[in-house]
C-alpha cells in the first residue's frame, strides 16, 4: 500500500522529481500514512484516546488534520495538504484527489454518519468544503471553494457557493489537464 501510495502521488503531481522527494518531502502523503496506524488503533478497545493525541500530533507536524474514525480508500493523494481536515464518519474512496484547505466536514452535532461519502476518482479543488452526510459519486469533480452541501452524481462538476453541479458532456474526457479547462463547466 505504501508504494502505491508514492506511486499515486508520483502520477498526479507533475512536480514531483523522485519517490524519494515524495517518501520525504510530501506532508499529505505523511499524514496518510499515520491515519493508517491511527485509524488501526481506533479499533483496538482501549485505544481510541490514544489514537486520537497521535492524530492530533500527526496534525502539527503535517498541518492535515484526519480524525482517527475516517475511513480512507487506496492511492488517495493530499496534494500540498495544508488545512486539509477529514471528519470522524468521513468515507473517502480510492483513487481520490484532494487540494490544500479542503473540508469533509459535518453539518450537525448529532452523534451518527455526519460526514460525507466521497466516491472513486473523485477531485476536490483546493479551498473546497463537503459538508454534511452527503454523497459525492464516482469521478465527479469539485471546483476550488466549492461550498458543496447537497449530493453530487457520478461524473458531474461541481461549481460555486452553494455548489451547483454542471455536468461534464459524455464527449469530453476527464483530463489531467486541459488548455481551457471552462469547457468542464
Amino acid at each position: 500500500m505504501l508504494k502505491e501510495d508514492l506511486a499515486a502521488a508520483r502520477e498526479r503531481d507533475p512536480a514531483a522529481r523522485s519517490t524519494l522527494e515524495i517518501a520525504l518531502g510530501y506532508p499529505g502523503l505523511h499524514a496518510l500514512w499515520a491515519h493508517r496506524f491511527n485509524h488501526r488503533l481506533w479499533h483496538v478497545p482501549g485505544f481510541k484516546l490514544f489514537a486520537r493525541i497521535a492524530s492530533q500530533f500527526t496534525r502539527s507536524l503535517t498541518g492535515v488534520e484526519i480524525h482517527p474514525g475516517a475511513t480512507l480508500g487506496r492511492r488517495i493523494f493530499i496534494d500540498h495538504g495544508m488545512g486539509v481536515v477529514i471528519g470522524e464518519t468521513a468515507v473517502v474512496g480510492d483513487d481520490v484527489t484532494l487540494f490544500h484547505g479542503v473540508t469533509l466536514g459535518g453539518r450537525s452535532m448529532t452523534h451518527g454518519k455526519r460526514h460525507p461519502t466521497i466516491g472513486n476518482g473523485v477531485v476536490i479543488g483546493a479551498g473546497a468544503k463537503v459538508l454534511g452526510a452527503i454523497w459525492v459519486g464516482d469521478n465527479a469533480q469539485i471546483g476550488a471553494n466549492a461550498v458543496v452541501v447537497k449530493d453530487i452524481p457520478a461524473g458531474a462538476v461541481a461549481v460555486g457557493v452553494p455548489a451547483t453541479i454542471r455536468t461534464r458532456p459524455k464527449e469530453a474526457p476527464l483530463v489531467d489537464h486541459c488548455e481551457d479547462p471552462a469547457i468542464f463547466i
